[in-house]
C-alpha cells in the first residue's frame, strides 16, 4: 500500500480491527487506512452498513453485483476479491462471478439485473450517461426511494473502489477465482492503463 498501516490505532478503531481479524483471520487492509481518521472510518462503515442492511428495498444479490461490477471498472484488486466473496457466499455459487464481464450476453442475469447493471455502468465509465430510459427501466422494480438507495450504493463503491486503488490496497485472497481471457480483454477495454492480468476474482 502507498501509505503504510499504524503501528498503534485509536482506542476507537481497535475493537473493529479485532472483530476483523477474528472474522476474516486478518484486519481488512482499507480499514487500516480509513483507520488512521477515526471520524471517517465511523462515517464510511456506518454508510456502507445502512446500504447493505437487511431491510433494503435492494435485493443482497443485486447490491452485491453492483459492487462486483464497479470494482472491476475501477480495477480494484481488493474490491473484486472482497465482494465476490460476498457476492458467491449470496448466489451459493461462482457462476454470475465468472459471467459478470459478459452480462449482456449471459441467460444468468434477469432483465431486472441487467437494469441494473446498466445503470451501474452509466455512472461509473467516464464518458457514460445515465439516460431516462434507464431511469423508466429501474422504475418497474424499484420505486423513488430505492433509486435512491440503488443510486447512493454505486457512488459509495465508486468512491470505495478508487480510494483503494489510489493508495494501492492489495487483494487479500478472499475469493480466488481466476479470471478467463474473456473477461480479462473486457476488463483492459476500461482499464487499458492500469489493467493486471494477474488479478484475480
Amino acid at each position: 500500500m502507498r501509505i503504510p498501516a499504524k503501528n498503534r490505532y485509536s482506542f476507537l478503531i481497535r475493537p473493529l480491527l479485532w472483530l476483523q481479524k477474528r472474522h476474516f483471520g486478518q484486519p481488512l487492509n482499507p480499514a487500516l487506512l480509513w483507520g488512521r481518521r477515526p471520524v471517517l472510518f465511523y462515517l464510511v462503515a456506518s454508510f456502507f452498513g445502512y446500504l447493505d442492511r437487511k431491510r433494503s428495498p435492494i435485493s443482497d444479490v443485486v447490491r452485491s453485483l453492483v459492487c462486483v461490477r464497479v470494482s472491476q471498472l475501477n480495477d480494484c484488486a481488493f474490491c473484486v476479491d472482497a465482494n465476490g466473496m460476498r457476492l458467491a457466499q449470496r448466489c451459493q455459487s461462482v457462476e454470475k462471478i465468472q459471467a459478470l464481464a459478459q452480462w449482456r450476453e449471459s441467460p444468468l442475469f434477469d432483465t431486472r439485473e441487467k437494469a441494473v447493471l446498466t445503470y451501474t455502468e452509466a455512472m461509473t465509465v467516464t464518458g457514460n450517461h445515465v439516460t431516462e430510459q434507464m431511469i423508466d427501466a429501474l422504475k418497474a422494480w424499484y420505486d423513488d426511494d430505492a433509486l435512491i438507495e440503488l443510486t447512493a450504493l454505486i457512488s459509495f463503491q465508486n468512491l470505495s473502489a478508487k480510494f483503494n486503488t489510489a493508495l494501492d490496497v492489495p487483494s487479500q485472497a478472499f475469493c480466488s477465482i481466476p479470471l478467463n481471457q474473456t473477461q480479462e480483454a473486457e476488463m483492459a477495454k476500461h482499464n487499458p492503463q492500469t489493467h493486471n492480468t494477474d488479478k484475480k476474482l
